[in-house]
């Protein structure tokens, strides 16, 4: 029956053509936090005016006429209390709209007020202004959701921002929930960084082979007796060239018939060193918070299956020098820096074999495996800092001695029955950071290791073997690209 009564009321209310006049509201923050707001009418029609109200917060209207009755359309939003016939209360209860209708004692409108109550958010303010003075973040209540807006000197002021609005938007017992914030914060300049690396890598590897291959043959009672030592070596399954060693003895063309000198051998004493030297410098640019990447290497093809017509598919796999890094510009002077750096090559240990035939891939398969050296670390420095990630050290050692049971043990002796491979493979990886606040510069002021090249003419290519066209140098030229910027100005 009351929300009958309500609805006719509200209904009578709205489709009323009295005029509406304007009035003076004036407000004022009362000794409790509550809004004190002054209502003066001005000619013969109710006073329409529009509030917004914080939840669980109140305001205090004050008016120049004694009012009787008060009605609120949806008391769950809005409540109302008549203190005097002058001052009403008005607290807004829970999130919403709702309206506030004031009427004089012969029953006549005087006063309506529309209120829109919002999470209050005044102290959600004071606590971004205190930890972040520099910025310029306005803050609106829409409904049950918070709107973040203005500027933010980074984007890490932008995030904590929104963290602080998340927890505010929701009730203490209750976790944070981001979805219920709107973050449409700028940021002033988006800070670029300039990550300079540089990835050293020394590989020393050491092979080395000693055996003997023996062969003897004589008469034993006129039975032709004929012995053979052949060692195989383990790690390699090979001598490292078999072009290499020294033979001793002959036993003859005809082992059944040997000759007085009826032992023969082969002695193989390998030894071989290699060194790798890998360098790549890579300078890569990014805006904060976004990631760049760097590859100096290449591909290589990976059957992964078939189509439907027995065609083999295959996926292409990287491998080089390979890098990934995330910077976020934390303050004017500080970079949190997220780095990934790989160094892979091709290498037949562990490598997938596959022997096919007519019927199924025509000939064997052979997919090599990666050798892998990687790293991975966040760390924060400033502007123009460096850090080394050092210590990647990987020394593998690996012998194996063959050799004919028993004889091998021999002293002296046993050397003529045994073969020793031999590998020591030593690895080491060292990668220098260096990263840098930048600006963008001009085109003017860079050059490319292209320019002032000149291809010689056929004479000069022919009778002088020259590469590039000689000339002198003009100052008003072209410039050196080693004289150059490298693109963007270091802060």
């Amino acid at each position: 029956m009351r929300n009958s009564i309500l609805t006719i009321l509200l209904v009578s209310l709205l489709g009323s053509s009295a005029s509406v006049a304007r009035e003076t509201m004036q407000g004022d923050v009362s000794s409790d936090g509550s809004r004190l707001i002054t209502v003066t009418r001005h000619g013969a029609g109710p006073v329409v005016e529009h509030l917004t109200l914080g939840r669980h917060k109140a305001a205090i209207i004050q008016l120049d006429s004694d009012a009787r009755d008060v009605l609120v359309s949806d008391p769950k939003v809005l409540d109302a209390v008549i203190k005097t016939p002058r001052r009403i209360f008005l607290l807004g209860t829970e999130t919403g709209q709702a309206s506030a209708y004031f009427f004089d004692g012969a029953g006549k409108q005087i006063l309506t007020v529309d209120v829109s109550v919002e999470r209050d958010v005044a102290e959600l303010a004071r606590i971004i202004r205190a930890n972040m003075p520099d910025s310029n973040v306005k803050i609106t209540a829409l409904n049950d959701d918070i709107v973040l807006t203005g500027t933010v000197n980074n984007t890490v002021e932008a995030t904590r921002a929104a963290e602080l609005a998340a927890h505010f938007a929701v009730d203490p017992s209750q976790p944070p929930d981001p979805s219920k914030v709107e973050n449409l914060l700028t940021v002033k300049s988006r800070e670029q960084v300039m990550l300079k690396v540089r990835v050293a890598e020394m590989a020393h590897n050491v092979a080395k082979q000693f055996g003997i291959n023996a062969q003897g043959a004589f008469n034993a009672g006129g039975v032709p007796v004929i012995l053979q030592s052949a060692n195989p070596y383990g790690l390699a399954g090979a001598a490292l060239s078999a072009g290499s060693g020294a033979q001793f003895g002959n036993t003859g063309p005809d082992p059944l018939h040997p000759s007085p000198n009826n032992v023969e051998g082969v002695l193989n004493a390998l030894d071989q060193i290699g060194l790798t030297h890998t360098l790549a410098e890579p300078d890569l640019i990014a805006v904060s918070g976004e990631t760049a990447k760097f590859l100096a290497g290449g591909q290589f093809p990976v059957p992964v299956s078939r189509d439907q017509y027995g065609n083999i598919t295959v996926a292409f796999k990287d491998f080089g020098v390979g890098l990934t890094f995330t910077p976020v510009v934390q303050s004017e002077n500080r970079i949190s820096l997220q780095l990934a750096t790989e160094v892979s090559e091709l290498t037949n240990t562990g490598a997938f074999l596959l022997n096919g035939s007519a019927g199924n891939l025509g000939g064997a398969l052979n997919i090599p495996a990666l050798a892998v050296r990687r790293a991975e670390t966040t760390v924060e420095l400033p502007s123009g800092g460096s850090f080394a990630i050092a210590g990647l050290l990987q020394h593998t050692t690996k012998q194996v001695i063959d050799g004919f049971p028993g004889l091998k043990e021999m002293p002296v002796l046993g050397a003529l029955f045994r073969s020793r491979d031999f590998q020591n493979n030593e690895t080491e990886l060292v990668v220098i950071v260096s990263a840098y606040i930048v600006n963008p510069t001009s085109e003017t002021k860079l050059a490319a290791p292209t320019d002032g090249f000149i291809p010689p003419s056929d004479p000069e290519t022919v009778l002088l073997g020259r590469l590039n066209k000689v000339y002198s140098n003009d100052p008003h030229g072209l410039k050196s690209a080693g004289d150059a910027k490298t693109g963007f100005i270091i802060e």
